[in-house]
């Protein structure tokens, strides 16, 4: 620890101020969004929120446009244990740098990227969030950011900690963009054999680009391939409520939401291929499963009647605008009737299986870099604690 010093963090960095854009220039379309505490994870890192952006259309100050590589620090806990979080800029020209955020720049004894995984440290989080203001929502200033104190190394060890952690980071973003790819890839395969109806005829080209023959379905308002049938989404899955978790004890199992994964639980409620609808709040939100999870009591979750058809009638219901069904009146509400009566189109058996065994195959994969991600995350967890105070060295 010789080489370690102690400092304030006034002594190493400034935090700037955000912008205060004008709402009345806040637009779902456009070309730059606004930074929100939405776009940090608790633990650290940036999350895109493609769905929530909202971009600007007013004129604004050009220095308030972030550039990639940027370290910005979450100002307002906008949720438990999100104060002080860091997230570094991904990309040039696409980000607005807000007013609660702050814009961290180092001076020459501290590194930047080692800077993004100090804040990431219990010490660093725990004294921002003591010297925080407010009730209900805690805020923090950069004043309150220059009194933490934290002991550092030398120049040289900062980056060589910080290349050793951004190296599992990196190999965690890689797995996440070969999973956007190879869902990427299902969805198009899904596409061309069934809304084009462009699936491998016998003599393997294009079925209708071929000339193959199509016939009119009078309850589709459609033509689907000839030898092609319809039936409810009941032919295919069992509807059933998912259960309040509240009780379980944590553990390895996922608990979804209608916003995804909420926590890991020591229980399952089922084991297998499953579609998962929100009863309640986001209905557009449909999941498939493949493995032992939870489900909270504001979703549904499916048993699967026949085996090859889980991906095939996950992609049939998953572009359906789901909100054009609420039955809701405050919030946003969802029924299994209304779901059970889904039209679905059943496709010849073969090509069924053909689509199942290729698309199977790349959520196989997805699952293995999801396992592969949280090992690697616990392990960058387990580490970085001992990094950051001189216990565990990288040379």
């Amino acid at each position: 620890m010789s080489e370690w010093k102690r400092y304030k963090l006034g002594e190493l960095l400034r935090v700037k101020h955000g912008w205060a854009f004008k709402g009345e220039f806040f637009s779902d379309t456009g070309v730059q969004s606004i930074l929100t505490p939405g776009n940090f994870y608790e633990s650290g890192g940036f999350k895109a929120n493609p769905s929530k952006d909202r971009f600007y259309s007013g004129d604004y100050p050009k220095e308030y446009l972030c550039s990639k590589g940027d370290l910005v620090v979450a100002m307002t806990e906008q949720a438990a244990g999100l104060l002080g979080s860091t997230a570094i800029v991904p990309e040039d020209n696409r980000y607005l740098h807000n007013q609660r955020i702050g814009l961290i720049s180092c001076n020459e004894s501290l590194n930047k990227e080692f800077a993004y995984y100090l804040f990431m440290t219990q010490s660093v989080r725990q004294q921002i969030s003591r010297s925080a203001s407010g009730t209900k929502v805690k805020h923090t200033s950069p004043e309150k950011i220059y009194d933490v104190q934290v002991d550092i190394p030398k120049i040289q060890t900062q980056k060589n900690i910080a290349i050793f952690l951004s190296s599992l980071d990196k190999k965690i973003q890689i797995n996440n963009q070969i999973n956007q790819e190879l869902e990427a890839m299902a969805k198009t395969l899904y596409d061309y054999w069934f809304v084009q109806f462009d699936f491998p005829d016998q003599n393997g080209k294009p079925y209708k680009s071929s000339g193959g023959k199509m016939v009119y379905h009078p309850e589709l308002k459609r033509e689907i391939p000839e030898g092609w049938g319809v039936e409810k989404l009941s032919h295919f899955l069992t509807i059933k409520n998912g259960k309040d978790h509240k009780h379980l004890q944590d553990g390895k199992f996922a608990v979804y939401g209608s916003g995804g994964i909420m926590r890991t639980v020591a229980d399952y409620l089922y084991s297998g291929e499953s579609i998962l609808f929100p009863r309640k709040g986001t209905l557009n939100n449909v999941m498939y499963v493949n493995e032992k999870f939870w489900t909270v009591d504001t979703m549904f979750y499916s048993e699967v009647n026949k085996n090859t058809s889980a991906l095939y009638v996950f992609y049939s219901v998953k572009d359906i605008d789901f909100n054009k069904l609420n039955t809701g009146t405050g919030v946003p509400s969802m029924t299994s009737s209304i779901l059970y009566d889904l039209n679905i189109i059943v496709p010849e058996e073969n090509i069924l299986e053909k689509f199942n065994t290729v698309v199977k195959r790349n959520y196989e994969t997805i699952k293995l870099n999801n396992i592969q991600n949280q090992e690697l995350t616990q392990l960058r967890d387990w580490l970085l604690p001992m990094l950051m105070n001189g216990q565990v060295k990288v040379e």
